[in-house]
């Protein structure tokens, strides 16, 4: 046989697109062609391949050899073309059989010596191949990963060597199970540590609850971070397809440990990050950090030290959901249903409204502070709360607060009425969802008409409170909103204007 057909997958954001690699060997002086709109890391995969075949014992062909990645206007990038690459090299000189070939696809990285290693996009590649009923080949080190993609026959290989075993019948390559599922909460910090803040720690379950963003603002030390930190520990767990969701966004990067599989993620970025290190970006498309804490937490503290141009690129995530980044030869769209968790201090030096300690800020320096939060911006935010200083007694107070098991458990029976009433959080309704699953009783409608006019609440605003309305009463476990919870609600939209 002189050419071979060999499928593997390419990355093109959260997808992976079959590729065909086709290898043709022909007479004439000995030359090695790769086309197929291959990037320079592929186009290297010749002096890899011939390399890895060489020192695997194999005979590398004295003949023409061109090499197709179809389909050919789909970019191709990395070194995970290589496996397939050397394969249909032996298939078309005849040194493997190909009968195997059709029921399989692979992917792997060659190194000079034949060994094989990782690559990025490892699940996405997985999930793809098993809605075709193949068999996934690749590096053992992406097989933990890989083998997240329940049903999907994983192969996981150590050498070029072992794969070609495996298609000569001599040595079949066995199924990796799939990786222990550990505890999502056992190593979470826990909740009884933080000791006061009693309303921030009632804030801060009412945003477990309904999926809430939510703004702090204190002076330094009253433990902002710590508050933030315990957040997923009071999340509901990942359902299956969440967890699928959140390890595919990071096996794009290369980075994904199995070990924290089914837990909630925690970003934290430095506020000297980029937009596009917020949102995603570079030449070939990469996720962010928002979509890097897709189903978790993103917590940016220091807000307003962010830059004022990557602040507001959170707008449209926060609103829609997802991230598309556009560049003059790629667009991918990446998830981004982030919780958003921010920040702040009350001025400059941080002591406004401290009440031991005087703040040396004038009035223009804290005005000119909170405007790098734009308008937009924190309308988007549902929940605003201060993180006052702890008193000497609450810190040395023997007693412990409740413990995030404790607190989650209300949490969870809040969320299963959501679930059961709306199959969703209440964060995530849309406006016609509001105006069915969000309507308040006569006092809880009048108090928020009264609060429209004086407090000049737009219209986001308003669906806003009426979802946070709608998530103490679940917590309360009541049918329907009423004076009580739209108060609160309310008083969680006046934030820092109040200060």
């Amino acid at each position: 046989m002189s050419i071979a057909l060999v499928r593997t997958r390419a990355v093109d954001g959260l997808n992976a697109p079959e590729v065909t690699v086709e290898v043709h060997l022909s007479n004439g002086l000995p030359a090695f062609t790769l086309v197929g709109l291959a990037d320079t890391e592929v186009r290297e995969a010749r002096d890899r391949v011939r390399a890895a075949i060489i020192t695997s014992q194999f005979e590398f062909p004295q003949r023409r050899i061109t090499v197709n990645l179809a389909p050919a206007d789909l970019p191709k990038e990395g070194g995970r073309f290589d496996l397939p690459i050397a394969l249909g090299i032996l298939v078309a000189s005849g040194q493997v059989k190909g009968a195997g070939l059709d029921a399989h696809e692979f992917c792997g990285e060659l190194s000079l010596d034949g060994s094989l290693r990782g690559i990025r996009g490892a699940l996405a590649a997985a999930l793809a191949a098993g809605r075709h009923q193949r068999a996934l080949v690749l590096p053992l080190e992406n097989a933990d990963e890989a083998a997240l993609a329940r049903g999907v026959n994983v192969l996981p290989a150590t050498s070029l060597l072992a794969v070609c075993a495996h298609l000569n019948g001599l040595a079949s390559l066995s199924a990796h199970p799939p990786p222990a599922v550990g505890d999502g909460f056992a190593l979470a910090p826990d909740l009884a540590d933080v000791r006061g803040q009693f309303q921030a720690r009632r804030v801060l379950e009412v945003a477990a609850a309904g999926g809430h963003s939510l703004l702090m603002y204190g002076s330094p030390g009253t433990g902002k971070s710590m508050l933030a930190q315990r957040l997923p520990g009071l999340m509901p767990p990942l359902t299956e397809a969440e967890a699928l969701e959140s390890a595919a966004v990071h096996s794009l990067t290369g980075r994904f440990d199995a070990a924290n599989w089914g837990r909630r993620t925690f970003r934290a970025p430095h506020h000297s990050a980029s937009a596009a290190a917020l949102v995603g970006g570079g030449a070939i498309p990469q996720p962010g950090e928002v979509s890097l804490a897709h189903h978790g937490v993103l917590f940016l503290d220091e807000l307003p030290e962010f830059d004022r141009r990557v602040l507001e690129s959170l707008r449209e995530p926060l609103e829609t959901g997802h991230v598309t980044v556009s560049r003059a030869r790629r667009r991918a769209e990446f998830p981004a249903r982030f919780q958003l968790v921010a920040a702040m201090n009350p001025c400059p030096c941080g002591y406004s409204g401290h009440p031991t300690r005087a703040c040396t800020c004038t009035p223009t320096q804290i005005s000119r502070y909170r405007a790098r939060l734009s308008g937009p911006l924190l309308d988007r935010i549902d929940l605003v709360v201060e993180v006052p200083a702890v008193s000497y007694e609450d810190l040395a107070e023997a007693s412990r607060g409740e413990s995030s098991a404790a607190v989650r458990a209300r949490v969870l029976r809040a969320r299963a009425l959501q679930v059961e009433r709306q199959g969703m959080p209440n964060a995530a309704l849309a406006p016609a969802q509001v105006d069915a699953c969000c309507v308040p009783d006569a006092a809880g409608a009048a108090l928020l008409a009264q609060a429209m006019s004086r407090l000049n609440l737009s219209a986001r605003a308003y669906h806003r409170v009426l979802r946070v309305a709608r998530t103490l009463a679940d917590l309360n476990e009541v049918a329907q909103p009423g004076a009580a919870h739209m108060a609160e609600a309310i008083q969680y939209r006046r934030g820092l204007a109040s200060h």
